[in-house]
């Protein structure tokens, strides 16, 4: 079967491209090419075709995103191969990524490298992005470097969804969708006239879903969708020449999630599973039945995101240029509640709460005409106050496992190694309690984190006709970026905060210092450091400020020749540095590893092809981007290791194309190749399978802080990754229209973390989507059956090391094959 739908996705692939509209055109004979309507974008800031922009870039039509139940931006990658977005143990914690390119997921200190924006406004946080999609006119996904004309953090690319505007002609939409797991959605908008200038559209959404894992120990389902949303837009035309939209939204999302599955389970998590006396005799996860849709936890985890914005866009057209002024406000909080150790075991859980407030403004003004000369200029600025933290607490379990994992002790018969060092400092220290000081429960650390961002760019293009064919593009940008933060890091774990290779009470008992080195793997929080305890910030030697700028330069020529437009892109991009608001975060002379990251640099050298033929078209893009700096993000158990990689590139090849043959059939799709690697990367977090590259010093436990990576392929980005669809369409002839939709999405094998070992971390993806419908005249009402993941093919999406069980390994899986049917009314 995987041979089958691979072949068929090369047989599509010349046919391949996502974005395009698919509006009714009249029939002609049969085996006749068919007119493919103009795809507008804004891709440069201003409305062009698609064909015209010297860019590369994926469209997805508000027909595609319903026609294939896309929901979310999640939903959106299985049309867009270049697009990754990876939902990691909480809602809020997403990756978006653009050719390998992107982080920022779980570690509100860094933000992404690849910008979301809604109607013109930034959303500075993935998980401000994650509701379900509104209204949409059409989804664009710019690759490459997109910062000469986007505010911030668009170094890897940026995702611009473009939402329905309001309408002066009353125009009602009602959608009801039903599926499996008990799945119920449901849309309203409507749209008119308020007066001859003014005229509103509101819209609300409610999306409800049974999870499909089981919790074997709560018994309660986990990967369920719980959310609601609401939005009204106004538009004014006060004038002929001057307009003002202004929009405010609210989304409220209470989902248990997410599942996490078992990869390997080391001695420490065999440990937990083992009947007593060798075990805890808890439930673990079992790794040969992890796409069995159960999972193992003691609590389930919970969600709750409120999200709420207000936005206003000012456009004016003046007699040579149009003035636009977007300014928003947009506020946030996130809480979520996870057993972080993924057993039945009641070992540790976290609570972490967040919120952010975001304002930003953006002024820019753009020449009219169609004349040789083209020009825009502008500016971006933003402020956001950020409060996040994690407070992670030990359970009633964690004794008994700690005194497992430390070893039965040579000196005191039925008791641990652990015991026995409480028992050696009791006789010294007598606040010291054997078997009551270490590992209790409510123990454990709380890492609380205030941060201030101010940023601004200046911005500006020019576009030039240097013959009616040949046009000439150049761009410049001023980017500044100022973070202030302040961290509240409280350990109250007490054998964390211990020396072990200097216990103070062992010397008086003749007892080595460093007699239980060996239990330093126990040390969860700060054990690979000299004081072996937070060092809160800012401080004598660190300030808690960052400051950065630079300017990015883009260049651009393109070629009409007719049916084919050609055209080179150098491009340059840039995100500020970041700081790690994490239980690893470190000062620079503790271990050098962890506290910040530097800003990133972004280079692109690209050159396309845009062609346009009777029935379809096909777009070209070969491309070398490479990252100085790529702030690296891994997950290590306990934290985030923020380092900056050397540098870090990507050789590559992007096609997207359509093809409509005869009137009632329609192949698209896109495929993409990358050839990623790290040039340099010497500061790479060391791992526990690394033996070579990371060995245990015997006398103290502990690994060095660094690998070398340079010259490998990074994680998680796939060689090849491709879409293709086909829709078939009919008319009766009485009133009634058909279609048939089928979508194959696949990706390569790739290893998904580097802090996972490859034979248990990699993993390919494939879904096959479809969809049959029945439409009235002009689509008043639809009624249409839809599959996502038909097959039921089952994968990983992520991978990263066990929560404190060192040589266990655990992963996110997919979502199995969910179908329904939904109808929808317009007027």
């Amino acid at each position: 079967m995987r041979n089958l739908n691979f072949a068929a996705v090369l047989a599509l692939a010349m046919f391949t491209g996502p974005a395009f509209s698919q509006d009714a055109t009249p029939a002609s004979a049969a085996g006749a090419n068919i007119p493919i309507q103009e795809v507008i974008v804004t891709a440069t800031k201003r409305q062009e075709n698609l064909e015209d922009v010297p860019l590369s870039v994926s469209v997805t039509s508000q027909e595609t995103l319903e026609r294939a139940q896309i929901r979310d931006l999640i939903d959106l990658q299985s049309v867009v191969p270049s697009l990754k977005v990876s939902q990691y143990n909480a809602i809020g914690q997403t990756d978006f990524i653009i050719r390998g390119f992107g982080n920022g997921s779980g570690n509100d200190g860094i933000e992404s490298s690849v910008g979301v924006f809604v109607d013109g406004v930034y959303r500075s946080r993935s998980s401000s992005a994650l509701d379900d999609l509104p209204e949409v006119d059409h989804i664009e996904v710019l690759r490459g470097p997109q910062s000469t004309l986007f505010g911030k953090n668009v170094s890897a690319g940026a995702i611009n969804i473009v939402t329905a505007k309001p309408q002066f002609t009353f125009g009602t939409s009602d959608e009801l969708t039903v599926g499996n797991y008990h799945d119920a959605v449901g849309r309203v908008s409507v749209t008119g006239p308020l007066s001859d200038t003014v005229a509103f559209r509101l819209s609300g959404n409610i999306d409800s879903r049974e999870g499909y894992l089981t919790n074997t120990t709560t018994g309660d389902d986990v990967n369920n969708r719980h959310r609601y949303s609401m939005r009204g837009d106004l538009l004014w035309n006060a004038s002929d020449t001057v307009s003002l939209r202004v929009i405010g939204d609210y989304n409220d999302i209470r989902e248990t999630c997410c599942g996490v599955v078992s990869l390997l389970n080391g001695p420490a998590t065999q440990f937990i599973g083992a009947p007593a006396p060798y075990g805890l005799g808890k439930p673990v996860s079992d790794p040969a039945t992890k796409f069995d849709n159960d999972i193992v936890f003691n609590t389930d985890p919970t969600n709750h995101i409120i999200g709420k914005g207000l936005s206003a866009q000012l456009d004016w057209n003046v007699d040579f240029a149009t003035l636009t002024s977007i300014t928003a406000y947009r506020n946030e909080a996130n809480r979520s509640i996870q057993d972080v150790d993924f057993t039945g075991a009641d070992l540790a859980n976290k609570d972490q709460p967040d919120s952010f407030g975001t304002f930003t403004q953006e002024i820019r003004l753009a020449s009219g005409g169609d004349g040789r000369l083209n020009w825009l200029i502008g500016g971006f600025y933003e402020e956001e106050t950020l409060h996040t933290g994690v407070d992670t607490r030990y359970g009633t379990d964690i004794r008994a496992y700690a005194d497992g994992l430390s070893g039965p002790s040579s000196a005191i018969p039925g008791q641990s190694n652990l015991y026995t060092l409480e028992y050696l400092q009791s006789l010294v220290t007598p606040s010291i309690v054997p078997g009551a000081t270490y590992f209790q429960p409510g123990q454990g650390i709380s890492d609380f984190y205030r941060m201030y961002t101010r940023s601004y760019s200046i911005f500006g293009q020019l576009d030039y006709k240097l013959t009616e064919r040949l046009t000439l593009t150049g761009g410049l940008a001023y980017l500044d970026d100022h973070k202030r933060a302040v961290s509240d890091v409280v350990l109250d774990d007490p054998f964390s905060s211990l020396n072990l290779l200097d216990v103070p009470q062992l010397p008086y008992l003749g007892i080595p210092a460093n007699a239980f080195a060996p239990l330093a793997p126990l040390q969860f929080f700060y054990g690979n450091t000299a004081n072996h305890a937070p060092v809160n910030f800012p401080n004598a030697s660190e300030s808690g400020i960052l400051n950065g700028s630079k300017a990015t330069p883009t260049a651009k020529l393109a070629y009409d020749f007719g049916p084919v437009n050609a055209y080179l892109n150098f491009s340059k991009g840039w995100k500020a540095g970041a700081y790690n608001l994490s239980s690893d975060s470190r000062p620079p002379d503790a271990n050098g590893v962890g506290r910040t990251a530097g800003p990133e640099s972004v280079t692109l050298y690209e050159a396309g092809l845009k062609g346009r033929f009777s029935g379809g078209y096909l777009n070209l893009a070969i491309f070398y981007q490479s990252i100085d700096g790529f702030q690296v993000n891994d997950y290590t158990g306990t934290g985030y290791a923020l380092v900056n990689a050397g540098k870090e590139s990507v050789r590559g090849a992007e096609l997207d194309a359509l093809f409509r043959p005869i009137n009632w059939l329609s192949l698209t799709g896109s495929a993409t190749y990358l050839d990623p690697r790290y040039d340099s990367f010497l500061d790479a977090p060391c791992v526990s399978y690394d033996t070579v590259r990371c060995p245990v010093n015997p006398s103290t436990g502990l690994m060095p802080n660094f690998r070398d990576l340079s010259g490998t392929h990074p994680a998680g980005i796939p060689t090849w990754s491709a879409s293709a669809s086909a829709t078939f369409s009919h008319n009766f002839g009485t009133g009634l229209g058909s279609y048939l939709r089928a979508e194959y999405d696949w990706q390569s094998k790739v290893q998904l973390s580097e802090t996972t070992p490859p034979n248990v971390s990699t993993f390919g993806q494939e879904g096959l989507n479809a969809s049959v419908g029945l439409t009235s005249v002009r689509q008043h009402l639809e009624f249409m059956l839809w599959a996502r993941n038909l097959t039921d093919y089952r994968t990983i999406l992520a991978a990263f090391p066990t929560v404190a069980q060192t040589g266990s390994y655990s992963g996110f899986p997919n979502e199995p094959r969910t179908y329904g049917a939904t109808i929808r009314l317009r007027f």
